[in-house]
């Protein structure tokens, strides 16, 4: 993808902090984080999201995002750390490129993840059950 930001970083016409890399991954430190560390998994093909996401990356994704967390932890000390990966615009998806971010946390860093909880009924629960073909 020509005009795609993370092609152009993985391309190396766009500089970056790379942390890691190997032959599926670039592991960049985001320019924008929400805290100290705060980390980006590319994918080095081009998929816009997970629904497109090939094999390959798909089994070997958690891996990296293991190594680059206890790399996180160790190196920075973090409290804690969230992992999230966005799919589409109504999800939070800025960048049309598969990517997972690793989010250090820290005691009383004002980071907020949340959202309101439903509370279904059972015959909610039966529709999306029949709805998945179970």
């Amino acid at each position: 993808m020509t005009d795609c930001v993370f092609c152009k970083i993985i391309a190396k016409e766009l500089p970056s902090y790379c942390i890691y890399e190997d032959e599926l991954f670039k592991v960049i430190l985001d320019i924008n984080p929400s805290s100290t560390g705060h980390s980006l998994i590319l994918t080095k093909a081009h998929f816009e999201n997970i629904y497109e996401l090939g094999e390959k990356e798909a089994s070997n994704i958690m891996s990296v995002a293991l190594k680059i967390s206890k790399n996180l932890k160790e190196a920075l000390n973090c409290d804690g750390l969230n992992i999230l990966q966005n799919n589409g615009a109504e999800a939070g998806q800025v960048v049309n490129h598969y990517h997972m971010h690793l989010i250090p946390r820290y005691k009383n860093d004002g980071i907020k993840i949340k959202w309101t909880m439903e509370k279904p009924t059972e015959e909610d629960f039966r529709e999306v059950m029949k709805k998945l073909g179970r």
